[in-house]
């Protein structure tokens, strides 16, 4: 749609020399999510992909399962009082058998790009919810070197990044450590519910060998969608909540943070993490 990223006026000081430039800004634009026509949710994102972040985010909901599930997602037409279309609402057509829960009596569906859903914060929401219980048979094995490589791949896909150095990615990897599939967003979560939906659209789920990196923290809410999604791995760069390491232990998530050249912390299921003897005995 040729709005991921705007030009705005700067003023520009470098080492005492002032000077005007235009920058390039990544875009943020509200997006709401209609489920059958109701409203659902509304979140700040970066346009693109946004058929697939709501089919991702509705996912981590528990409202899709699969392919089958989902029977269309449009554009919703007269979004503005004069009737044109901003791109900016879409509405997630689900198929007849599907069984929609009444999120919204739960809680106020809002998010934003730094948040996630923070007022769902239940260990036992997201394990009765779980479709995807992680029982990856046989056990998805990951070595260090192979976690340490990641970061530097991901950052190298990040096209908008390189070009206003404000975006969120997430990525999957299989668990020999090649690219699936990369995704860029103001926020974190979106980035990864761009992820999960394309998945979900393309009959992938549930991801139960794959290896989810997040290029900044892990919270409680990304934990919740590579659960949802059946994911066993996720790793992030910077630090996990004590409630995302909660989740991770409890469901059999590998949570791996600080995610830095040769060196990372496991905070849950370091059975997946390949050691060499000598290190695991050290």
């Amino acid at each position: 749609m040729g709005r991921v990223t705007e030009r705005r006026k700067v003023l520009r000081i470098r080492d005492g020399a002032v000077s005007s430039r235009p920058d390039t800004l990544v875009a943020e634009e509200p997006l709401e999510i209609r489920l059958n026509g109701k409203p659902l949710a509304i979140t700040m994102r970066t346009p693109g992909d946004d058929f697939a972040l709501a089919a991702g985010f509705l996912v981590s909901e528990g409202v899709l399962g699969g392919q089958q599930d989902l029977r269309n997602i449009v554009y919703c037409a007269g979004a503005t009082a004069d009737g044109s279309n901003t791109y900016n609402v879409v509405d997630v057509q689900t198929a007849p058998d599907v069984v929609v829960p009444d999120i919204t009596l739960e809680r106020n569906v809002y998010t934003t790009s730094s948040c996630g859903l923070c007022g769902k914060a239940s260990l036992d929401a997201v394990r009765t919810t779980a479709r995807f219980p992680i029982a990856d048979t046989p056990p998805v094995r990951v070595s260090p070197e192979l976690l340490a490589s990641l970061p530097d791949r991901l950052r190298a896909a990040q096209r908008v990044f390189d070009r206003t150095g404000g975006l969120h990615a997430a990525a999957l990897f299989t668990e020999e450590g090649e690219l699936l599939d990369v995704r860029e967003d103001v926020g974190r979560h979106n980035a990864v519910d761009k992820l999960v939906g394309r998945a979900l659209q393309n009959g992938e789920l549930p991801l139960s060998r794959a290896v989810l990196l997040v290029s900044g923290r892990a919270s409680f809410e990304l934990a919740q969608k590579a659960v949802m999604a059946g994911m066993p791995v996720l790793a992030a760069v910077s630090a996990p909540s004590s409630l995302a390491v909660d989740l991770a232990a409890e469901t059999g998530l590998t949570l791996v943070g600080f995610l830095r050249g040769s060196s990372m912390n496991v905070y849950a299921g370091e059975d997946r993490i390949a050691l060499r003897a000598a290190a695991a005995q050290g």
